[in-house]
């Protein structure tokens, strides 16, 4: 009984870094009033451009769509094995720019109505994006989140020291982030308005998280043992 109390007790230390992950307490009740409060286009802002209107529908990209629901956790689980310090950089990155984006639409209620008609054609690809339309309202779609936790999570795989030394993992994700986000406005779940809007909320949280958060920060490949959970607390000046 002691041997048990004692590995699990050595299995919470060395995972104490999982923490962050209890954000999805905040942003999972939180997406769901909205999409309840906002399940039609009546009282939102209707995101609607002559662009989206020139982009052709093409069903065989709800694979890449879908792969997306693998994509992130997969970089989360090896970011998270990787570097402490690298989990909490991709979390702040991520958290952070979804809170931004439920802000928006909380308090910036927008839908689109640009989706087609599921019965146009038959065959299993509709039949995916069937279940993905009634799963996944038209509205708060500005800014992007598929398309903001795609870019961010591909910043932070490719920017991880331990990751990014093997050769063939910055093309694959630059290749699989490029159709996910394509999947966006070809299937008619965004318009390509909300698609910029989440890459430039990445782009932008870039820098604030990268270049100010962890400016400071020395990125290598540690133990978790060696964890601390405040990152700030073992802040190095390069210089």
């Amino acid at each position: 009984m002691n041997f048990n109390i004692k590995k699990i007790n050595l299995f919470l230390l060395k995972n104490r870094h999982v923490w962050p992950l209890l954000y999805a307490f905040i942003y999972v009740p939180w997406f769901l009033y909205l999409e309840n409060k906002y399940d039609s286009l009546e009282n939102v802002t209707v995101i609607h451009s002559m662009f989206d209107d020139m982009i052709p529908f093409c069903e065989i990209f709800i694979i890449p769509y879908m792969i997306w629901f693998l994509y992130i956790p997969l970089i989360f689980v090896l970011i998270y094995f990787s570097s402490n310090k690298e989990f909490y950089r991709l979390c702040a990155y991520e958290f952070i720019g979804m809170t931004i984006a439920l802000f928006i639409c909380t308090v910036f209620p927008n839908g689109h109505d640009l989706r087609v008609d599921i019965n146009c054609r038959d065959n299993i690809f509709m039949t995916l994006l069937s279940f993905i339309y009634k799963n996944d309202t038209s509205t708060n779609v500005l800014p992007s989140i598929h398309v903001f936790a795609t870019l961010a999570a591909h910043t932070c795989l490719i920017s991880s020291a331990r990751i990014s030394v093997r050769p063939y993992i910055k093309p694959i994700s630059a290749i699989t982030a490029g159709f996910i986000c394509v999947s966006t406005v070809v299937l008619k779940q965004h318009s390509i308005i909300d698609s910029l809007c989440g890459a430039f909320l990445a782009f932008i949280l870039y820098y604030f998280v990268f270049k100010v958060m962890f400016k400071n920060v020395e990125f290598k490949t540690i133990t978790h043992d060696k964890h601390q959970v405040l990152f700030w607390l073992n802040k190095k000046n390069k210089r």
